[in-house]
């Protein structure tokens, strides 16, 4: 008899996880940290050049941080501004604003998040979006690549990302991952409900 939970997306996230942890111990992370922070600031710098606002994230569990090289992105020109991540009840996500140094609020699942109430701090609509992945695979349909990303099973996140599409179409979500969380169709594959990454952002580039 197959063991039926061996491929359940809950051991395969914990696989996943056990597996990150272990990379980002590893010599050829920092390594891939700055060739991953690089190739995003180069995009922004390109085709991102109308982005304005990001939504960046807290990370978490070895997820890899983006933080500084964001920061500096948003210090060089005016007007830029970064956003974090509020998880409501309902299970959308709001963006607020966010700066270096604010003091921020542990949520249920343990994640820092700006505070709601703060009136300095408005929730904003990014433009452009930074998720990390915990896997990620890939489908091509009439010759077209489509990229999906494996998150922690809240949902959290296609829900909002359904919503601010369509408020605003030129929206740009990049998934942030590594070459060896690829999974194939028999580990994982996208549901109708998942939302595709515009953009898949790995140590071999920027995958579109």
């Amino acid at each position: 008899m197959h063991d039926m939970h061996g491929n359940s997306p809950k051991t395969l996230r914990q696989e996943l996880l056990k597996q990150r942890k272990q990379f980002a111990a590893s010599e050829r992370y920092t390594q891939i940290k700055d060739l991953l922070a690089a190739d995003l600031k180069r995009f922004l710098a390109t085709d991102g050049s109308s982005v304005q606002t990001i939504a960046l994230y807290w990370p978490i569990l070895d997820e890899l941080d983006l933080r500084p090289s964001m920061i500096t992105w948003s210090k060089n020109v005016p007007g830029r501004r970064l956003t974090l991540p509020y998880a409501r009840p309902d299970k959308h996500l709001d963006f607020y604003e966010w700066k270096d140094g604010d003091s921020l609020i542990p949520s249920a699942h343990n994640v820092p998040e700006p505070d709601p109430s703060n009136l300095n701090r408005p929730a904003l609509q990014p433009d452009c979006i930074l998720i990390p992945c915990v896997g990620w695979s890939s489908s091509t349909v009439n010759g077209k690549t489509h990229y999906w990303r494996l998150g922690y099973g809240g949902g959290y996140f296609d829900r909002t990302l359904a919503d601010l599409r369509k408020k605003n179409p030129k929206l740009i979500c990049i998934g942030i991952g590594f070459d060896w969380q690829k999974l194939d169709d028999d580990q994982w594959s996208a549901q109708t409900h998942d939302e595709p990454l515009d953009l898949l952002l790995t140590e071999s580039g920027l995958l579109r």
